[in-house]
């Protein structure tokens, strides 16, 4: 039988629900909507896994009225929300809406710890790796990971200590690059702890590099052993989240102009859910395409935003496209995927 879609009116009552007693019948589950995630992660492997990669950032949504919880942001250089964000792959796990009154790892540990213990219930023997920049690397969220079997990888911001303590290797990579011309790199290891924040000495993986531009060195807490694996593990990592963050942004996640952070954190999902099937539709129907590692904008204009008229009988629905449309092909394509 087919269940009616909700109309944009109720979607409206949605994002109004506790502030008049007139919507009281209408809400949303939170809680439920970040288990649906996890859950559709889960059932798009084809076989069970067993390591996952979890990647954790946090980005600036602009805001330019007076909503609640509105803070300045002075890496940003504005008003806007700060929403953390945890990919696995591509695929989206948690959007949590959160002010800019915080540092980035603000409320990871929870919305982590309820991953895992998710993934767990699935595949209990499965290896989880954290993956995040230097943002992230505290006490509190690498405490839980060593308490938690989950092994991470967090960019580790530099500071005069820990460019002295590469020195030999850095003026070893100068020397390198000045008589080949070429990029030097050299790593090393070696026990570190902050004067204050760390309760422990950890490992730090070094990376000398030397450029045209000059020094470039780079430093990551890792309790994984190896060197430059460590680096090929994660090194595109980064740019790679902010290419999913930035697809966020052509599905409307930065309309957040309610006056509830509820309402606020309710038009988040529905970005989020948005993505969720555009990204199974790249994943699962563009397989093999031009367009199988298309942008969800891209994917949104050539496939979703395009004329047609809809013929409904009593036996059939009948969609009638232009013989000029240039990706029929591969829309032709995607739909036969998606009924097999």
């Amino acid at each position: 039988m087919n269940e009616l879609l909700a109309g944009k009116s109720t979607l409206n009552r949605l994002e109004l629900t506790g502030r008049s007693s007139r919507y009281h019948k209408i809400g949303y589950s939170a809680e439920a909507i970040d288990r649906l995630l996890v859950d559709l992660y889960v059932e798009s492997w084809a076989t069970p896994r067993a390591e996952i990669v979890l990647d954790l950032d946090a980005t600036d949504i602009p805001l330019y009225g007076h909503q609640p919880e509105r803070f300045f942001h002075g890496y940003y250089d504005s008003y806007c929300y700060l929403p953390l964000y945890i990919f696995a792959g591509d695929q989206l796990l948690c959007a949590q809406l959160r002010p800019a009154n915080q540092d980035a790892a603000a409320g990871s540990v929870t919305e982590v710890s309820r991953i895992v213990a998710q993934l767990r219930q699935r595949r209990a023997e499965v290896k989880v790796i954290l993956r995040a920049d230097s943002g992230f690397c505290g006490e509190e969220l690498m405490a839980w990971c060593e308490n938690n079997q989950v092994e991470y990888v967090f960019g580790l911001a530099r500071n005069q200590r820990l460019q002295r303590i590469i020195g030999k290797q850095m003026y070893e990579a100068q020397t390198l690059h000045q008589g080949t011309g070429k990029a030097a790199r050299l790593f090393s290891e070696f026990e570190y702890t902050t004067r204050k924040s760390w309760s422990r000495a950890r490992r730090v993986v070094a990376k000398a590099e030397y450029l045209d531009k000059g020094q470039n060195p780079r430093f990551r807490s890792p309790p994984m052993p190896g060197r430059c694996s460590i680096y090929t593990r994660s090194s595109t990592a980064p740019a790679e989240m902010e290419n999913r963050i930035k697809e966020q942004m052509c599905l409307f996640a930065d309309r957040l102009s309610t006056d509830e952070m509820r309402g606020n954190q309710l038009r988040l999902y529905f970005s989020v859910l948005a993505y969720t099937l555009v990204e199974a539709l790249r994943r699962l129907a563009l397989k093999g395409t031009e367009r199988a590692e298309a942008r969800v904008d891209t994917i949104r204009l050539k496939l979703f935003k395009i004329a047609a008229i809809l013929q409904v009988s009593v036996r059939r629905i009948v969609l009638h496209m232009s013989s000029a449309y240039p990706c029929k092909d591969i829309y032709a394509q995607a739909f036969h995927a998606l009924r097999c």
